[in-house]
């Protein structure tokens, strides 16, 4: 799931408020900076995609030194103050556990967002923005969930 900041209720609260009332919510939010972000319901398209790319990454990364995470762990941007549940994650290594919590990474690699109508524009922008200040990030994967577009190099063959 993706969040989006379109929204008619803002709510704010200090990062252990917000962290208190994420482990007994009936859905999950985005944290920015003080700002709580419900996040939209994911669709069964979604879902699929994002489970399909963490088999498909669970096979090709197998018997390497990459760990990927799916959906339900948190991701925390401390330089932006933003906690998110980017849909997958790639660490490289060992996770570095935000204030030993096993439920929140800081050192992702590669980051990979399925988009939706209502999320799309925040995930191209502000979104890769706050990521970008990880020192980890290397990678930003966008999946469309109607268009399927293939970039080739210069001796591809289609």
């Amino acid at each position: 799931m993706t969040g989006t900041l379109q929204t008619t209720e803002q709510r704010y609260c200090t990062e252990e408020q917000y962290l208190a009332r994420e482990e007994t919510a009936e859905y999950k939010s985005e944290y920015l900076d003080g700002e709580i972000i419900p996040m939209t319901g994911g669709s069964t398209n979604h879902n699929q995609i994002a489970g399909n790319l963490y088999i498909a990454l669970s096979l090709a990364l197998k018997k390497q030194n990459y760990r990927i995470f799916i959906g339900d762990v948190r991701l925390w941007v401390p330089k932006v103050r933003l906690y998110t549940y980017p849909d997958v994650m790639v660490i490289f290594g060992i996770p570095e556990y935000h204030n030993n919590h096993t439920d929140m990474i800081t050192n992702p690699e590669v980051i990979v967002e399925v988009l939706s109508k209502s999320t799309k524009n925040y995930d191209r922008g502000d979104k890769f923005t706050f990521y970008k200040t990880l020192p980890s990030f290397r990678e930003y994967i966008l999946i469309d969930q109607k268009w399927l577009f293939w970039v080739c190099g210069e001796n591809c063959i289609i």
